[in-house]
């Protein structure tokens, strides 16, 4: 048996699409409601990695305010089965640019301390306050995973919005009727 086939047979019961989605999901409530709760704590958190201009401010209040509210929505669609390959792709987008921006900045924090790399611990803003990096690496690796796996998933199954979705398409082809 080739492991193609039973990747598929494995994705056609729902279940490898249903943890990843589940897991996902609560990462990314969880994450964005910690930020939304603290907005200017997230802020001073962006700012230490110096991935955007301090001018104007705009961009990195904007994006303190707007990133958060984007993870709650992804992981929501992520749970409801909503729009599942797009709130997939922004979550594989989003653990894309995270990912390698922590690690830059454990790599800079362990040359200013002087220290191993598997020592480096900071608050990385991704709302679980004061982390080992190396291990928040690997977490998001899997992460990242995950998020592939929902974004590849042929699977339609245990998808709660999959009937408003249906519905929505039926209204969109169904013809305007005239009264008389």
């Amino acid at each position: 048996m080739n492991e193609l086939g039973l990747i598929r047979r494995a994705d056609q019961t729902g279940i490898p699409l249903l943890m990843a989605r589940l897991i996902l999901a609560g990462m990314f409530i969880y994450m964005g409601s910690v930020k939304i709760a603290d907005p200017v704590e997230f802020l001073k958190l962006v700012r230490q990695y110096h991935m955007l201009p301090e001018s104007p401010a705009f961009l990195l209040n904007t994006t303190a305010i707007v990133l958060p509210w984007l993870e709650v929505v992804v992981g929501t669609a992520l749970l409801l089965g909503l729009h599942v390959r797009g709130a997939a792709l922004a979550a594989t987008i989003m653990l894309v640019v995270f990912t390698p921006a922590i690690f830059l900045r454990a790599l800079e924090i362990r040359a200013e301390k002087g220290i191993s790399f598997f020592q480096v611990e900071f608050n990385c803003g991704c709302g679980g306050g004061i982390v080992i990096i190396w291990k928040k690496l690997l977490e998001n690796m899997g992460l990242v995973v995950l998020s592939l796996v929902a974004l590849l998933s042929a699977s339609q199954k245990f998808r709660p919005a999959r009937w408003v979705e249906q519905r929505w398409l039926r209204a969109d082809v169904e013809p305007q009727r005239e009264t008389a």
